[in-house]
């Protein structure tokens, strides 16, 4: 008998080699299922798993044309997002894959219409484009409204009809294509040709998410001097690494500050980070909740991460960072948040479902302790909100940000069409 293999805990790894040898719909509910037990959890792992899930969308499910895709990315989005609605990531994930579909829609539409366009000015002349007289036959109806067909006219003499250009070439009435598929389009872009832009298209936003922390990193230098005093509350692996890049070119005092001791937590917490630290001649202090407010007085700059970032400036990170980012601006001392920018998200805090997060509390209070455990209710906060007001510079994998810029990342990564995702 072949001896029983130790079981373990599925985790991104796994779920990314299974997808090969899975059909499209045990794939989805594998991830929804991993999603729900927060086995997959954080913002670039949940950002991860819902690039390449769908990918494998684009490449396995059945379409014929643009609209069909959308429809497709638009339901499996949905339900990931359903099954973590606090990864704000999973829905800029999903608006990113639908903005390369009807980018890379438009320039199908354009190539086609720069092969099959006039050749001359006397060929433009020959299109009858009356404005007055509306087409009898409209166009198809869009799934979207965003989504419109657009409107030609065309006289119907045999010259033109063999030297009919594309309907985005002509002028007429109606509201301009945004991507949307088309009778035309349909003929003359291929399905084929598109699945396979999409799917490079989203390689990219990988490619972008596992460089985005290196990316960030590159930017310490500029950040920190010698001889700053660094505050970081609880560093993320964001965190870590811009500090650890800083090392190699700055000396400076890093005063790590974390949450209450648990019970049974381990007691050498950010031991490899100390060690790295250590070995470039950084000096490191770590300070309990509840004391860093004596030190704040010495600090330079205040550096978090953030696993969501609000259009308003607002951020989702570790529960007591607004505590630290309130000290730290009674005290006048900057608070810089690292972020990547898949993690901007064009909601407002306002519009953020409960965005505090409560998790296990019996590593603070023993059951074994029963009256105060029927007396005393102990919550856990796991992830909290910091309001923008708090917080000074943001640092993405594009370079520093002011709170008024972030209107203009967001424009450039969203389409105006996705933003009401899921809720569309």
């Amino acid at each position: 008998m072949a001896p029983v293999q130790a079981g373990y805990a599925p985790t991104l790894e796994t779920f990314l080699k299974s997808l090969k040898g899975q059909p499209l719909e045990s794939s989805i509910e594998r991830l929804v299922y991993l999603l729900k037990r927060r086995q997959i959890k954080g913002a670039e792992q949940c950002a991860t798993a819902t690039a390449r899930i769908l990918l494998q969308v684009v490449a396995k499910s059945r379409w014929n044309d643009v609209d069909q895709l959308l429809v497709n990315v638009q339901q499996h989005g949905a339900t990931l997002t359903r099954a973590a609605p606090r990864e704000l990531v999973i829905s800029n994930i999903v608006r990113r894959v639908l903005g390369l579909i009807r980018d890379e829609a438009i320039e199908d539409r354009n190539a086609a219409g720069d092969e099959y366009g006039v050749d001359s000015v006397s060929d433009m002349g020959a299109l009858a484009t009356p404005p007055e007289q509306p087409t009898s036959r409209p166009g198809p109806t869009p799934i979207k409204p965003g989504l419109a067909t657009h409107q030609s006219f065309i006289s119907k003499s045999m010259f033109n009809l063999l030297s009919a250009v594309h309907p985005a070439d002509s002028t007429g009435t109606g509201t301009p294509v945004t991507g949307a598929s088309t009778p035309v389009m349909q003929a003359t872009s291929s399905a084929t040709a598109l699945r396979s832009e999409v799917i490079d298209g989203i390689e990219e936003i990988v490619d972008e998410l596992s460089q985005a922390d290196d990316q960030i990193a590159g930017f310490a230098e500029v950040q920190i001097h010698p001889g700053d005093y660094i505050l970081a509350y609880q560093p993320s692996p964001t965190v870590e690494k811009f500090l650890v890049r800083a090392a190699s070119k700055r000396h400076f005092t890093l005063l790590i500050a974390s949450g209450p001791p648990q019970r049974g937590a381990p007691e050498a917490t950010y031991a490899p980070l100390k060690k790295k630290l250590n070995a470039a001649g950084v000096k490191t202090i770590h300070i309990m909740a509840g004391s860093f407010a004596a030190y704040m007085p010495r600090v330079s700059k205040v550096v978090m991460g953030a696993s969501a970032v609000l259009a308003n400036g607002a951020i989702v990170t570790d529960g007591g960072s607004a505590v630290v980012a309130r000290a730290a601006h009674e005290f006048s001392k900057p608070v810089i948040v690292l972020s990547g920018v898949y993690k901007l998200c064009p909601e407002n805090s306002s519009e953020v479902e409960d965005p505090v997060e409560l998790g296990d509390s019996s590593g603070y209070v023993s059951f074994a302790d029963g009256p105060l455990v029927n007396g005393v209710e102990v919550e856990n906060t796991v992830s909290e909100l910091v309001p923008p007001e708090l917080i000074d510079m943001y640092i993405t994998n594009l370079g520093p940000h002011t709170r008024d810029h972030l209107d203009d990342i967001l424009a450039d990564h969203y389409k105006v069409e996705d933003i009401d995702f899921p809720l569309q």
